[in-house]
């Protein structure tokens, strides 16, 4: 495991809230950003922070999600989302998040991530497709 990659590691990104990460179900007055995408934009913050602190040939998967969705943000409002590593455990990661718009928190809650070599990961899922297919 890389040195720098240590507990206590945070980072913060800031989402303009677009028409694609909004729900679309209840009229264009309602558009507000949808639970799925603001998921994806936290896994992504968590990801990114990692790729900045292991090595060449390494990425990582998600493992876990604990997500509180409490409040809505608009069509238009950006949204600063803030990652901060909680646990390390061998290739295991888990971090705390939260989410707030201009006027209150939107989302906290906890994310794991599994720390895993590119290559042998490809290799791992072409044998699943090869047994997959021969079934």
């Amino acid at each position: 495991m890389s040195e720098t990659l240590k507990v206590g590691l945070s980072a913060s990104r800031r989402i303009e809230i677009d028409r694609d990460r909004t729900i679309s179900f209840m009229g264009d007055d309602c558009r507000v950003y949808s639970t799925p995408k603001l998921l994806y934009d936290i896994e992504m913050a968590c990801r990114d922070l990692l790729l900045e602190h292991i090595e060449p040939g390494k990425d990582s998967v998600g493992t876990r999600v604990e997500l509180d969705h409490v409040g809505a943000s608009l069509l238009g409002m950006w949204v600063d989302i803030t990652v901060t590593l909680a646990e390390i455990n061998g290739g295991a990661v888990s971090f705390d998040f939260s989410a707030r718009d201009s006027v209150e928190e939107i989302a906290r809650g906890k994310h794991g991530r599994f720390i895993v070599g590119i290559e042998k990961t490809a290799q791992r899922l072409k044998a699943k497709r090869d047994k997959a297919v021969s079934r």
